[in-house]
């Protein structure tokens, strides 16, 4: 018995130990959004409660949202658990938010040809009278916050607080190279395992006063992913995606009030709808431009009542171009809906509507081929003599039918006009 209560004491003591050597690696590659917020602060959390050695972010960001960017920064800087933020792999780039979440990390690492900076602030406006010295004293203001925020940060983590300043004013960008140079990060490592060579007793200051040496020399890394609601949610606050959901939902919706009881077009439509305003929350979105895609779909739609000779599908047309280009209101690629969805979308709508109001004008025009009104053109046989009124048979159907000249039994006839009041038919003999 004392045996096996030895052994079970080395096996727990053994994974207790080992538990501790553990370090959590998470990967980050695209923009920083609500999204990307939850996961790092979820990582984080994690982390905490598993009590590793260290949390490595793998970071690869063009940059992002302001708002996001400040909560992963706070949820950084508040961790019990040392962060370090590595850009890799060869190729990324830690730019403009990810600048400041480098910067706010423990420790800040880089890969072989890499780069960081590009951290100017982009002011959207959304909503703002388009007054030049308002905007510009706005941009200043911006722009002064967030220098004001990364010298803290740098400053309290030993970092280089004048190019931090100057990537924010001027938009710096520099490599690797230069940036261990220049102090901005601590590492140039070309692997995550190389990182935790490197800082295997290396000692962290955590923020919280707690002062931790880092044991990461043959620590297993453990990778976590996106689970599948925050991979949903990655993807839907991409401004392509976001763009298309609401196109959907307009279509799905106006399919459903013009076909009631079809239902699968109303509930993809809600469904599209719903999400596309979720999206749109999270991203800078010009609200004019967005009335300007409504206002072309009510063009559309009179298109089909109004005879324009089609100025309202050219209107609807320009309307929805230009609404596209202004839906999101920023002057960062990744932040706008790209050219080639703004296009294919654009030309698909073009084509449905001129398809349906098509349709619809051809219906109008079309002669009526049942009831009363069909029966106009239709030829017979005089059943019993014309003089004025006489019978026909008309496809098995039997006629009061009158004439302005006598017509012979057994001739034929064809109908010109339906006196409605009498139900009697006009014809003439073929």
């Amino acid at each position: 018995m004392k045996h096996i209560l030895f052994i079970l004491f080395l096996v727990f003591g053994f994974y207790s130990l080992s538990a501790g050597n553990e370090v959590h690696r998470i990967i980050i590659e695209g923009v920083i959004n609500p999204a990307a917020t939850a996961y790092i602060k979820k990582s984080i959390d994690r982390a905490e409660t598993e009590r590793v050695e260290l949390l490595i972010i793998q970071l690869d960001t063009p940059g992002g949202l302001m708002d996001s960017m400040h909560d992963i920064v706070k949820a950084v800087q508040n961790s019990t658990v040392p962060v370090a933020v590595y850009v890799a792999p060869g190729g990324s780039r830690a730019g403009s938010a990810g600048v400041f979440i480098t910067y706010a990390a423990h420790i800040a690492a880089m890969a072989p040809s890499t780069n960081i900076g590009s951290a100017h602030p982009v002011f959207s406006g959304q909503g703002q009278p388009a007054d030049t010295t308002m905007t510009e004293t706005m941009m200043e203001k911006v722009t002064n916050d967030a220098v004001a925020k990364i010298r803290s940060v740098a400053e309290k983590r030993g970092r280089n607080a004048d190019w931090a300043e100057k990537a924010i004013r001027e938009s710096a960008n520099i490599t690797e190279t230069e940036a261990l140079k220049l102090r901005v990060i601590d590492y140039i490592v070309p692997n995550a395992d190389s990182l935790l060579v490197v800082l295997d007793g290396k000692t962290i200051h955590l923020d919280s006063g707690e002062i931790k040496t880092l044991k990461t020399k043959g620590a297993g890394i453990i990778s976590y992913e996106m689970d599948w609601r925050e991979k949903l949610l990655d993807i839907i606050t991409n401004p392509n995606v976001a763009y298309i959901l609401l196109m959907l939902g307009i279509y799905g919706l106006l399919l459903e009030f013009y076909n009631p009881g079809s239902i699968l077009p109303g509930i993809i439509g809600g469904i599209s709808l719903i999400l596309a305003l979720y999206s749109m929350q999270t991203l800078p979105v010009n609200y004019a431009g967005l009335l300007l895609i409504i206002f072309a779909v009510i063009l559309f739609l009179l298109e089909i009542k109004v005879p324009s000779f089609g100025l309202l599908t050219i209107g609807g047309v320009s309307s929805l171009v230009l609404g596209t280009i202004m839906l999101f209101d920023s002057p960062l690629a990744y932040m706008r809906v790209s050219w080639q969805i703004l296009i294919s979308v654009s030309g698909f709508t073009v084509l449905f509507f001129v398809f349906a109001i098509g349709m619809a004008v051809r219906a109008q025009q079309k002669q009526p081929e049942t009831g009363a009104e069909g029966i106009i053109g239709e030829e017979g046989v005089v059943l019993k003599t014309i003089e004025p009124r006489g019978m026909i048979k008309i496809h098995g159907e039997y006629w009061q039918a009158e004439s302005e000249v006598r017509i012979e039994q057994g001739k034929r006839v064809k109908v010109l006009q339906f006196d409605n009041k009498q139900l009697v038919l006009k014809v003439k003999e073929i």
